[in-house]
């Protein structure tokens, strides 16, 4: 039940008490914060911790656009456990009741844990290491610069740097939460659907969320072993269909028939979708076939086609400066108002001080009293958060130069030193605005840091290296900090949080390096160009580094202009979309949604939009029904086509390949094709 405040205006505005969410749950006893973390809730984020890094694992290599899976993990949580504790009762066993706290754990672990399959970059940088990716690069691919993926260094790297930010900003709990009283929009969300879920109407309601969700799941696992069998080589199958035509297909415009991104493109807004196609069409439907007529005289015609001396070369670095621009103009404005706000927080309060007001906790509403008072009973001690963080960083200044020689360990301690600082801006940040600017502050690392070491000694591993450790620093210092908002919503306790964070961390820095060592093994031209699985965001990173270590040497003639031209069209975007207010800016193109399509193409872009087309359509015929079922219809779609690639990873290892080949070929090339077969 989510709470609303309805306002009466006749002549005298009167003001309403809010609808209350804990007085709907008066009657039950909170769980000590040991019974919330159980057994059951263990084993179910274990199975559905694997399940979304799958999900995420195929995003990340596929496009790296990857939605917010809260709302999917929570639902789900609610599923298993209800048909865990149904099963026990049956038995005659008695069963502890599933409770909302319970709930929230589990969606904290599952989120946790597959939160890895990002931070610990195995579609960015830590892929953006390997020989797959520097040899789509010419410069800076010498040994010193390559470090192939084995699990083993995977799993010791995530492992020793994904736990700093748990411990850099639980001292800052109760500011945050209590004292400024952040939003956390995604946090919010998701405490507001677990709290219904375990209201008498919000259960049955879930039930049939679920229903929806396992008929769509089944309908995307199975549309994927279908369309298995017509795959036998690359270019085949329904994946490689020439929706619009041959020549847009090759110019990347068609209709994949993938369900995970008609999936995605129903949880994405509308205008994201919108850009992605923006940015499909400006870039390869108008200046990519301009710039490619150039070929011979602005490039060489004699280089590959994967050259970043070529066309490459534009694709790559004109997206990285779209990135950047968004990135730079959003870490501005969040950092901007995160000053803003810290500095009226602390105003405000410097304020109520002098004021001496014994009634000041009077305005605070019914479900706040009894949230605070949960909130501050189960203290998380200073001491604790600050000797976990010094005893992991010492261990990593040990450990990760053992790993990356390039890296050096005064180079971690500076990281170190201004990490706290970042992440607690990070998770203010967050707070306000639900964006998390963990890969910008990994950017900047990439940049300071490869610089420092420079092309002699490593620059570009010891900046991709860097940029893992700040990334996973600041990225999970702002997923716990939503999670506390969650469970302070939900009456679960911090130190179960915490606790459910650190066993989802543990979870995900083993099973994240398994999944995708599963994707290396399986697929062989994993990170190539024009493969299922292109990893485009491994050669940006590896890109990005280099020129943080060689400068603006390795882009091609008139790149730079374009460059400039893009990184200052992104600020402006941006400043535009701010300007004009949210009325019209979400009719404004986002920059770094626009930014994506630049490299890897619009096929994906095109399937968003069907999700997006769909969406729009179910909620003309049926607002109410496309509010209750389009996220668990979206979050099938992704589940099971997401799931698929566990069997056919499988059948990859085991040498079985698909039995057809569904090719499509012009009339001519079909004539040649027959005339020889027939001779």
């Amino acid at each position: 039940m989510v709470s609303r405040r309805s306002e009466l205006e006749k002549g005298d505005e009167e003001e309403v008490e809010e609808t209350s969410v804990e007085k709907a749950f008066e009657g039950k006893v909170v769980p000590r914060w040991e019974k919330q973390i159980t057994l059951r809730a263990m084993v179910v984020s274990l199975v559905l911790a694997v399940l979304f890094t799958f999900i995420v694992m195929k995003l990340n290599l596929t496009t790296g656009i990857i939605p917010s899976l809260n709302i999917s993990a929570g639902l789900l949580g609610f599923f298993f456990v209800k048909i865990w504790t149904s099963v026990i009762t049956k038995m005659g066993m008695l069963v502890q009741p599933f409770t909302r706290q319970e709930n929230t754990v589990i969606q904290t672990c599952v989120v946790a844990s597959s939160g890895i399959a990002f931070s610990g970059g195995f579609g960015s940088y830590i892929f953006a290491m390997s020989s797959e990716i520097a040899n789509q690069s010419p410069e800076a691919n010498g040994p010193q610069d390559i470090k192939n993926p084995t699990l083993g260094w995977m799993i010791a790297f995530v492992s020793v740097v994904s736990f700093l930010g748990l411990f850099s900003v639980v001292p800052l709990r109760k500011i945050m939460i209590v004292d400024f009283k952040l939003i956390y929009p995604s946090g919010t969300a998701t405490a507001h659907l677990i709290n219904s879920f375990h209201t008498t109407e919000g259960a049955k309601l879930a039930k049939k969320q679920v229903r929806v969700l396992g008929k769509f799941f089944s309908f995307s696992f199975l549309w994927g072993f279908f369309q298995w069998f017509y795959t036998a080589s690359e270019d085949c199958g329904f994946n490689s269909f020439p929706t619009f035509g041959l020549e847009a297909y090759k110019n990347k415009f068609f209709f994949d028939f993938s369900t995970t991104y008609v999936g995605v493109g129903m949880i994405c807004p509308y205008i994201i979708n919108i850009s992605l196609l923006v940015g499909g069409i400006l870039s390869w439907g108008i200046m990519w076939p301009i710039i490619n007529a150039r070929k011979g005289d602005w490039y060489s015609a004699d280089l590959k086609s994967s050259s970043l001396h070529g066309l490459q070369g534009y694709k790559v670095f004109i997206a990285i400066a779209m990135i950047l621009g968004d990135g730079l103009y959003n870490f501005v404005k969040v950092l901007g108002r995160t000053f803003i706000g810290l500095y009226n927080e602390f105003f405000k309060k410097k304020t109520e001080t002098s004021s001496n007001d014994p009634d000041s906790t009077s305005s605070l509403s019914y479900d706040d009293k009894c949230r605070i008072d949960m909130f501050l009973r189960d203290q998380i001690p200073a001491w604790f958060a600050i000797t976990g963080y010094v005893v992991i960083a010492v261990i990593s200044v040990i450990v990760v130069p053992m790993i990356f020689h390039q890296l050096k360990w005064y180079y971690i301690v500076v990281i170190y030193v201004i990490a706290p600082v970042l992440a607690f801006c990070n998770a203010y940040g967050c707070g306000l605005t639900d964006w998390s600017l963990a890969s910008t502050y990994g950017k900047l690392a990439i940049f300071i840091i490869g610089s420092w070491a420079g092309a002699p000694h490593g620059g570009v591993i010891a900046g991709l290296a860097a940029c893992g450790v700040m990334m996973n620093i600041v990225s999970t210092a702002s997923d716990l900090m939503q999670d506390f908002k969650t469970g302070y919503m939900t009456m679960a306790s911090p130190r179960s949080m915490f606790v459910s964070q650190v066993f989802g961390t543990v979870m995900g820095c083993i099973i994240s390096p398994c999944v995708f060592w599963l994707f290396y093994k399986a697929f062989g031209n994993l990170g190539v160009t024009g493969s299922a699985y292109p990893a485009p965001y491994a050669l940006v990173y590896r890109n990005m580094a280099i020129l943080g270590v060689d400068g603006l040497s390795a882009l091609p003639q008139y790149c730079l202009i374009f460059c400039y031209v893009f990184f200052g069209v992104a600020i402006v975007i941006n400043l535009i979309r701010d300007l004009v207010g949210k009325k019209w800016a979400r009719f404004i193109p986002v920059p770094m949604a626009m930014a994506v399509p630049f490299y890897i193409g619009s096929y994906f872009a095109i399937d968003m939009c069907v999700g997006s087309l769909i969406l729009f359509i179910w909620r003309k015929l049926d607002k109410l029904g496309a509010d209750t079922y389009g996220s668990a219809v979206a979050s099938g779609l992704i589940c099971g086509d997401g799931i698929w690639t566990l069997p056919s990873s499988f059948l990859a290892l085991a040498g079985v390949k698909p039995p057809i080949c569904m090719k499509f070929l012009s009339r001519a090339e079909n004539t040649k094709v027959d005339g020889y077969l027939e001779s």
